[in-house]
């Protein structure tokens, strides 16, 4: 399949499921594409590890630099912080330079990040620490989806998506219960250096098997026209509020406080409590290949999305309003809001399809800035409320929460879902076409 070629787009040729482009590999274009995109999905799942890790460190870091939740989810956030900040030059550079050479330097810049955190003796330094590793991993999502852009159909995008996002949720799962199991043989200092190791690793096989398809030549008068475009269009900023409601949880509740919140609220040990986390991205992990593949067989993207935002928000009813529950309930709901957050992958599709070509790159990186932006703000704002609700108790000089704390930080985030809903009701439905 050729597509037809405006001023700024990129003409690619499909065979197969696969790009045609010399670049892709001749005819081994396939299996290099599959390989280069399961690589783009590693790193993804790289970045949840470095992402989530935090949370079963938590002890830890509040006693080793002596701060309370507020300072820690501040500390968290600065991957966020950076992550989110550079999601839109992250599209435009994807689409100029391309994610072989992008893909390979910023892991090397990870190798960095958690090298300094390791060592790290003050807050400011391991603050820095996490923004290196956040800006560095940055590229994994965007770049991934621009190997899936470049070398298969359109018509398989939100299933590329939901494989990616499936993948991504194996590096969640990884950094939590046997990240721990990893922290409790070596330290958290010394494991934060096999992380730093694994980026080295996977940066080779990257630059050995990645390809670039065709780049946006474009000048940068259509770099800006692409970034006006995507920060004036209705649909972009919609799918960007959908996709901050549904990853909210994920990354500020299970992502750092579901772990303390379950271990002094059901006083279950660390490693359970770990576990019990992980179901919420199980859930989202499972079900998003489903989802993205479901969504593209039906041509409807709207429905899922906002049945997807119901489940998460009575999940976390559920969890904030009744006290007590079984903890075999727990990993059930838990499972059920991952599966309700994992929707969030259609807000990319519905992105592209509502963007043109050459404002593609800075629309999805407004969307993806959202979504992480989101552990940003709620990571330090779920501490902020829980350091309201402190009653000065501490242990080994980590601090201990109350349940009416945690409850007004859960509920916090079902305010979000219930923003999010507005949101998604308010959605162009594309029917899997593109419309831009």
């Amino acid at each position: 399949m050729v597509g037809n070629r405006r001023a700024g787009e990129t003409t690619m040729s499909v065979k197969n499921g696969a790009s045609t482009d010399s670049s892709a590999g001749g005819s081994t274009g396939s299996l290099r594409a599959v390989l280069a995109f399961s690589l783009g999905c590693t790193f993804f799942a790289y970045a949840f590890v470095q992402r989530v890790a935090p949370s079963v460190m938590v002890d830890e870091l509040m006693r080793d630099f002596a701060v309370g939740g507020a300072l820690l989810g501040n500390l968290s956030a600065f991957y966020f912080y950076a992550y989110a900040g550079i999601q839109i030059p992250v599209g435009i550079m994807m689409d100029r330079f391309g994610p072989r050479r992008l893909l390979t330097f910023t892991l090397l810049l990870c190798v960095v990040g958690s090298t300094l955190f390791a060592f790290s003796d003050t807050l400011a330094s391991a603050s820095i620490a996490r923004a290196i590793i956040g800006g560095s991993v940055a590229f994994g999502f965007v770049g991934t989806m621009t190997i899936a852009a470049q070398q298969f159909s359109p018509k398989r995008f939100a299933l590329c998506v939901g494989i990616l996002q499936g993948i991504g949720m194996v590096g969640a799962v990884l950094g939590q219960a046997p990240y721990r199991v990893l922290l409790d043989v070596t330290g958290w200092r010394e494991a934060l250096l096999w992380t730093g190791g694994a980026a080295a690793v996977l940066a080779l096989a990257i630059w050995i098997t990645v390809r670039d398809g065709e780049r946006h030549t474009g000048g940068g008068a259509r770099l800006l026209d692409g970034i006006r475009f995507a920060l004036r269009n209705r649909e972009t900023w919609l799918n960007a509020v959908v996709g901050l409601s549904l990853t909210a949880p994920m990354l500020a509740f299970a992502g750092l406080w579901a772990v303390p919140y379950l271990t002094t609220i059901y006083q279950i040990p660390t490693r359970e409590a770990g576990a019990l986390a992980s179901m919420l991205f199980i859930g989202w992990g499972v079900a998003s290949p489903f989802v993205g593949g479901l969504s593209d067989k039906i041509g409807r993207r709207k429905p899922l999305v906002i049945a997807g935002v119901l489940m998460s928000m009575s999940g976390l009813a559920l969890v904030g309003l009744v006290p007590g529950l079984p903890v075999p309930l727990l990993y059930v709901i838990f499972f059920l809001t991952g599966v309700g957050g994992c929707t969030m992958i259609l807000a990319f599709a519905l992105c592209r399809e509502t963007t043109p070509l050459w404002a593609r790159g800075a629309a999805l990186g407004v969307v993806n800035g959202a979504v992480t932006g989101s552990g940003a703000l709620f990571q330090p704002m779920l501490g902020w409320i829980l350091d309201s609700h402190w009653q000065g108790v501490e242990v080994a000089g980590a601090r201990i929460y109350t349940a009416d704390g945690y409850q007004a930080a859960i509920l916090a985030l079902v305010a979000t879902n219930a923003v999010g809903l507005v949101a998604a009701l308010c959605l162009r439905e594309t029917r899997g076409q593109q419309l831009a």
